[in-house]
């Protein structure tokens, strides 16, 4: 049976049935990396963290209960967006390449002219579409990898970039306003009687105070470079590595707005939500990325 480049490309470039980086029947995308799951754990468990400390020695003993009740909603709404988005991105196809399509037979299928070049990857023997980079962690190729996160157990590219940019972007939020509450608790501490502020003892309140402090503070400047840098790199069209080893454009530009609702899609309050998937959906390009 003859095969054309595009019915190649559609079946070769779709997720493989079976995948050592899948779980549950091959659902979802899960990447068997001790030190990711063990970085991915510590993220929710400081999240966790963060939301006791907020709600047990700042919101709840607080005596204003209208500032106490609207605090609460903006921050659990905020970190169930920020762990909703972690989850999309761990468990979210990067955009991998499916190991061994770089057959002999699938080769011959692909329809090659005379002269026509391909380059295949040496570590996993698939056949690279343009921009894709082989990640030693999860042992694929990724279509347009912008980098692997231990953070997320996961690497950054095609599929997963619009869940890892709400994630930092969540996590800096609920970071600033972490900061918020609990310069305001202090304040409301020295003001009053230490032991009328909290229901813990005041020992206890200033080491919880303390550590929520530099752990805000030390998540929002990481997740906002992280944001910043993912922003600059859908803006430009260029990912990570990409800029990193300073390759040369090999694939078409397009206009900033178009990079931007290629990873988001349409304008709309969808951008915010990890629950959907971008509108806008681009066509693989013509050609191949070499080694």
């Amino acid at each position: 049976m003859e095969y054309n480049y595009d019915t190649f490309r559609r079946r070769a470039w779709d997720p493989p049935d079976h995948n050592h980086n899948r779980c549950c029947n091959g659902r979802f995308w899960f990447v068997r990396d001790v030190c990711g799951i063990i970085c991915a754990i510590l993220t929710w468990l400081l999240i966790f963290f963060a939301e006791f400390v907020v709600m047990k020695v700042i919101l709840i003993p607080s005596p204003y209960p209208v500032y106490s009740t609207i605090n609460m909603i903006i921050f659990n709404a905020l970190a169930f967006l920020a762990i909703s988005s972690h989850l999309r991105t761990m468990f979210t196809d990067p955009g991998s390449v499916p190991k061994g399509n770089a057959s002999e037979k699938a080769i011959q299928q692909m329809g090659l002219r005379e002269g026509e070049v391909f380059f295949k990857c040496a570590k996993c023997c698939s056949i690279k579409p343009d921009r894709a980079h082989h990640c030693s962690v999860c042992r694929v190729c990724v279509r347009k990898m912008d980098h692997h996160c231990p953070w997320v157990n996961s690497c950054i590219g095609e599929n997963n970039q619009k869940f890892f940019v709400l994630f930092t972007l969540y996590i800096a939020v609920i970071s600033a306003h972490a900061i918020f509450l609990t310069v305001n608790q202090f304040a409301h501490c020295i003001r009053t009687e230490w032991r009328n502020c909290s229901t813990y003892s005041p020992p206890a309140t200033v080491i919880f105070l303390l550590f929520l402090t530099f752990e805000a503070l030390l998540f929002a400047v990481f997740t906002m470079i992280m944001l910043g840098t993912q922003l600059n790199a859908i803006w430009n069209d260029e990912t990570g590595i990409e800029q990193l080893k300073k390759e040369e454009a090999r694939w078409v530009k397009k206009s900033r707005w178009k990079n931007i609702q290629t990873v988001f899609g349409r304008f709309s309050i969808a951008w915010f939500s990890p629950f959907t998937r971008p509108l806008v959906k681009t066509k693989h390009e013509n050609y191949y990325y070499s080694v």
